[in-house]
Protein backbone atom coordinates (compact mmCIF):
# COMPACT_ATOMS: atom_id res chain seq x y z
CA UNK A 1 0.00 0.00 0.00
CA UNK A 2 1.31 3.36 -0.92
CA UNK A 3 0.03 6.63 0.76
CA UNK A 4 -0.61 9.72 -1.73
CA UNK A 5 -0.23 12.12 1.57
CA UNK A 6 3.69 11.15 2.18
CA UNK A 7 6.23 12.73 0.13
CA UNK A 8 8.28 9.68 -0.75
CA UNK A 9 5.53 7.76 -2.36
CA UNK A 10 6.50 9.63 -5.98
CA UNK A 11 9.99 8.00 -5.51
CA UNK A 12 8.47 4.10 -4.03
CA UNK A 13 6.07 3.81 -7.07
CA UNK A 14 8.97 4.50 -9.27
CA UNK A 15 11.25 1.72 -7.57
CA UNK A 16 7.88 -0.44 -7.39
CA UNK A 17 6.92 -0.41 -11.15
CA UNK A 18 10.20 -0.99 -12.10
CA UNK A 19 9.87 -4.51 -10.23
CA UNK A 20 6.46 -4.99 -11.22
CA UNK A 21 5.28 -5.10 -7.74
CA UNK A 22 1.21 -4.63 -7.61
CA UNK A 23 0.47 -1.28 -5.94
CA UNK A 24 -2.97 -0.28 -3.77
CA UNK A 25 -2.65 3.50 -3.98
CA UNK A 26 -4.55 4.84 -1.29
CA UNK A 27 -4.74 9.22 0.40
CA UNK A 28 -3.61 8.05 3.75
CA UNK A 29 -5.04 8.30 7.19
CA UNK A 30 -2.33 9.40 9.93
CA UNK A 31 -1.18 12.41 11.20
CA UNK A 32 2.49 13.03 10.03
CA UNK A 33 4.56 16.08 10.12
CA UNK A 34 4.87 18.45 7.56
CA UNK A 35 8.16 16.70 6.47
CA UNK A 36 7.11 13.55 5.84
CA UNK A 37 3.73 14.44 4.64
CA UNK A 38 1.78 16.81 2.86
CA UNK A 39 -0.57 18.61 5.40
CA UNK A 40 -3.35 20.19 3.22
CA UNK A 41 -5.78 18.66 1.34
CA UNK A 42 -5.50 19.92 -2.04
CA UNK A 43 -1.69 18.87 -2.48
CA UNK A 44 -3.07 15.48 -1.55
CA UNK A 45 -5.36 14.90 -4.61
CA UNK A 46 -3.07 16.44 -6.87
CA UNK A 47 -0.25 14.05 -5.01
CA UNK A 48 -2.62 11.37 -5.49
CA UNK A 49 -3.64 11.93 -9.33
CA UNK A 50 0.05 12.29 -10.52
CA UNK A 51 0.83 8.72 -8.81
CA UNK A 52 -2.30 6.99 -9.98
CA UNK A 53 -1.61 8.23 -13.00
CA UNK A 54 2.07 6.30 -12.72
CA UNK A 55 0.46 3.28 -11.49
CA UNK A 56 -1.71 3.37 -14.58
CA UNK A 57 0.71 3.83 -17.45
CA UNK A 58 3.44 1.78 -15.78
CA UNK A 59 2.04 -0.28 -12.96
CA UNK A 60 1.37 -3.99 -12.63
CA UNK A 61 -2.42 -4.06 -11.99
CA UNK A 62 -2.77 -1.46 -9.29
CA UNK A 63 -5.02 -0.86 -6.81
CA UNK A 64 -6.89 2.89 -6.82
CA UNK A 65 -8.37 2.75 -3.47
CA UNK A 66 -10.32 5.36 -2.95
CA UNK A 67 -14.53 6.77 -2.32
CA UNK A 68 -13.67 10.28 -3.66
CA UNK A 69 -15.51 11.18 -6.83
CA UNK A 70 -13.31 13.39 -7.80
CA UNK A 71 -10.52 10.48 -8.23
CA UNK A 72 -12.04 8.02 -9.78
CA UNK A 73 -13.70 10.60 -12.61
CA UNK A 74 -9.66 11.33 -12.55
CA UNK A 75 -8.92 7.45 -12.90
CA UNK A 76 -11.53 6.80 -15.41
CA UNK A 77 -10.84 10.18 -17.57
CA UNK A 78 -7.10 9.25 -17.55
CA UNK A 79 -7.38 5.53 -18.70
CA UNK A 80 -9.80 6.08 -21.34
CA UNK A 81 -7.61 9.22 -22.67
CA UNK A 82 -4.40 6.65 -22.72
CA UNK A 83 -6.48 3.75 -24.30
CA UNK A 84 -5.98 1.76 -21.00
CA UNK A 85 -7.99 -0.87 -20.60
CA UNK A 86 -10.03 -1.44 -17.52
CA UNK A 87 -9.12 -4.88 -16.51
CA UNK A 88 -5.76 -3.29 -16.42
CA UNK A 89 -6.45 -2.31 -12.47
CA UNK A 90 -9.21 -1.99 -10.47
CA UNK A 91 -11.57 0.19 -8.05
CA UNK A 92 -10.96 -0.50 -4.23
CA UNK A 93 -13.31 0.67 -1.24
CA UNK A 94 -14.60 -0.47 2.00
CA UNK A 95 -17.61 -2.70 2.47
CA UNK A 96 -21.09 -0.27 3.16
CA UNK A 97 -19.25 3.03 2.59
CA UNK A 98 -20.50 4.37 -1.12
CA UNK A 99 -21.94 1.30 -1.80
CA UNK A 100 -24.27 3.07 -4.57
CA UNK A 101 -20.71 4.31 -6.19
CA UNK A 102 -19.42 0.77 -6.24
CA UNK A 103 -22.64 -0.44 -7.50
CA UNK A 104 -22.36 2.49 -10.28
CA UNK A 105 -18.32 1.38 -11.09
CA UNK A 106 -19.46 -2.16 -11.42
CA UNK A 107 -22.20 -1.47 -14.02
CA UNK A 108 -20.48 0.88 -16.12
CA UNK A 109 -17.79 -2.10 -16.43
CA UNK A 110 -14.86 -1.18 -14.02
CA UNK A 111 -13.48 -3.85 -11.60
CA UNK A 112 -14.44 -3.53 -7.81
CA UNK A 113 -12.66 -4.72 -4.90
CA UNK A 114 -14.53 -4.70 -1.11
CA UNK A 115 -12.25 -4.44 1.47
CA UNK A 116 -13.85 -5.77 5.12
CA UNK A 117 -12.64 -4.94 8.47
CA UNK A 118 -13.37 -8.20 10.13
CA UNK A 119 -12.09 -10.05 13.20
CA UNK A 120 -11.94 -8.86 16.91
CA UNK A 121 -9.91 -5.92 16.17
CA UNK A 122 -12.56 -4.19 13.55
CA UNK A 123 -13.38 -1.43 16.39
CA UNK A 124 -9.90 -0.83 17.98
CA UNK A 125 -9.01 -0.36 13.83
CA UNK A 126 -12.09 2.10 13.66
CA UNK A 127 -11.40 4.10 16.96
CA UNK A 128 -7.82 4.66 16.05
CA UNK A 129 -8.52 5.72 12.50
CA UNK A 130 -10.82 8.12 14.06
CA UNK A 131 -8.55 9.58 16.64
CA UNK A 132 -5.55 9.99 14.53
CA UNK A 133 -7.50 12.10 11.86
CA UNK A 134 -10.87 13.42 13.13
CA UNK A 135 -12.18 14.33 9.32
CA UNK A 136 -12.09 10.59 9.28
CA UNK A 137 -15.13 10.98 11.47
CA UNK A 138 -17.11 12.96 9.73
CA UNK A 139 -16.29 10.80 6.31
CA UNK A 140 -17.50 7.65 8.40
CA UNK A 141 -20.68 9.86 9.62
CA UNK A 142 -21.34 10.61 5.98
CA UNK A 143 -21.37 7.04 4.81
CA UNK A 144 -23.47 5.92 7.44
CA UNK A 145 -26.60 8.37 6.37
CA UNK A 146 -26.00 7.68 2.65
CA UNK A 147 -26.59 4.09 3.34
CA UNK A 148 -28.93 4.18 6.30
CA UNK A 149 -32.85 2.72 6.07
CA UNK A 150 -34.11 6.19 7.19
CA UNK A 151 -32.85 7.74 4.56
CA UNK A 152 -35.39 5.96 2.29
CA UNK A 153 -38.16 6.72 4.73
CA UNK A 154 -37.28 10.38 5.25
CA UNK A 155 -37.59 10.40 1.42
CA UNK A 156 -41.44 9.22 1.42
CA UNK A 157 -42.36 11.33 3.86
CA UNK A 158 -42.03 14.82 1.92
Amino acid sequence: MIQAYLRRSKGDIEQLNAEKVRVRLCKGAYKEPASVAFQDKADVDRNYVELMQMLLADGNYPGIATHDPGMIRATRTFAKERGIDSSRYEFQMLYGVRRDLQHQLVRDGYRMRVYVPFGEAWYPYLMRRMAERPANLFFIMNAVLRESPLRVFMRRER
